[in-house]
């Protein structure tokens, strides 16, 4: 007897920016290159604007369009919820979701405050009990090099973990005449550097390295505290920035590994330079976003004589994720982990398993968030004195 085809996963979406966007592309791509159990259909998004939101459905393919974000989640011809937008919407919005029978899918950070994060980890435990999941968007785990560290470490390719590194470099605040964005406005965006950058280096060092931080000790830097307004008025007014613009840390793994965190909008030159490196007793693994298709590996038990990194080019059909796509040699970009993301999260909602990451993940991942702020608090720079 065939099995019966199950059936289509209708998407609704909050928010139609940068991440609309780019989950836009993933939803609409995910069951054209992959052979899914449920077909994605981008039936609803949703904006504030009724002429901006009407622009995005035609641009990104979707259905049909609301204003009302509530309407949205009380559709019946919804079956998961995908919210990007500000973080200080984050919590109603998936709460809302999950209460009305949706899967939901949230960008990262999962929450502005530990606070709101705990009520959506309780909320999705509970609903995982009734068949409804709940994943956070953390999408660079989904770039195959860095899927493809993350089987190489937990096959013991780089034995017991050091070190650990990472970076996120981005250039966008260094003119201090950039505007008041809700990026910089705490009570919108929880955090400045630390939650938009910090959150995506923090998960990818814990997820490749198979374990969490068990603590850090922080610094954190404000560069320009006041920023034009964009509301319109006659004249000059400014608004006080009232997020982080650098955030500096570092951690020790359960293990005893250690840890270095550097996230910043501040780095002049540098656009998108996410780079991480791990260092363990029988080896080494680099990456760098900007040639996602690549992965750096040493191996210690080479002669010295030919010892050295060298280069992996990750396009192979054994690597992750990549049987579905161009034959080797043929990269991929940065919005194929959005493609990827879509995919795993269908897979995870047909065969009914707790998705990675889950909010319970997403948890955990605002308590690093808050304990990197209360040790940058806590901390101050002291100046040598001299003899």
């Amino acid at each position: 007897m065939e099995q019966q085809a199950q059936p289509p996963l209708r998407v609704g979406m909050v928010g139609y920016a940068f991440m609309g966007a780019a989950h836009s592309q993933g939803w609409r791509t995910a069951g054209r290159v992959f052979d899914l159990p449920r077909q994605p259909v981008l039936a609803v998004i949703c904006g504030r604007d009724p002429a901006a939101v009407s622009a995005a459905a035609d641009r990104y393919g979707w259905a049909d369009t609301e204003t009302d974000w509530r309407t949205l989640v009380a559709r019946d011809d919804i079956d998961l919820v995908d919210i990007c937008t500000p973080g200080d919407s984050h919590a109603e919005i998936a709460l809302a979701a999950l209460a009305a029978g949706k899967h939901v899918l949230c960008e990262k950070p999962l929450a502005n405050t530990v606070e709101e994060a705990e009520t959506m980890a309780r909320a999705a435990e509970t609903a995982y009990a009734r068949d409804q999941l709940a994943m956070v968007g953390f999408n660079y785990r989904r770039v195959p090099a860095t899927s493809l560290a993350r089987r190489m470490i937990a096959d013991g390719r780089l034995g017991t973990l050091r070190h650990v590194r990472v970076t996120c470099l981005q250039e966008w605040l260094v003119d201090p005449e950039f505007p008041l964005t809700w990026r910089l406005r705490r009570e919108q965006a929880g955090s400045g550097s630390l939650g938009d950058l910090g959150a995506h280096i923090v998960d990818l060092a814990q997820y490749l390295a198979g374990e969490r931080l068990a603590g850090v000790s922080a610094l954190t830097e404000t560069f320009v505290r006041e920023r034009p307004l964009t509301d319109g008025t006659e004249g000059r007014r400014t608004g006080a920035v009232t997020v982080d613009d650098a955030a500096l840390f570092t951690g020790r793994f359960a293990s005893g590994a250690l840890a270095s965190f550097e996230a910043t909008r501040y780095a002049t030159g540098r656009k998108n330079a996410l780079r991480l490196e791990l260092n363990g007793e029988r080896g080494s693994l680099a990456f760098d976003l900007e040639r996602l298709n690549e992965l750096w590996f040493h191996d210690a038990g080479q002669p010295a004589a030919e010892a050295g990194f060298r280069r992996i080019l990750v396009t192979e059909p054994d690597h992750p994720y990549l049987d579905a796509w161009w034959p080797p040699g043929h990269g991929l970009g940065y919005e194929h982990t959005f493609v990827h993301q879509a995919r795993d999260l269908v897979h995870a909602i047909a065969e009914g398993r707790r998705p990675e990451p889950s909010f319970a993940d997403g948890l955990q991942m605002q308590r690093v968030l808050a304990a990197v702020e209360e040790s940058a608090a806590k901390n101050s720079v002291h100046t040598p004195t001299s003899d």
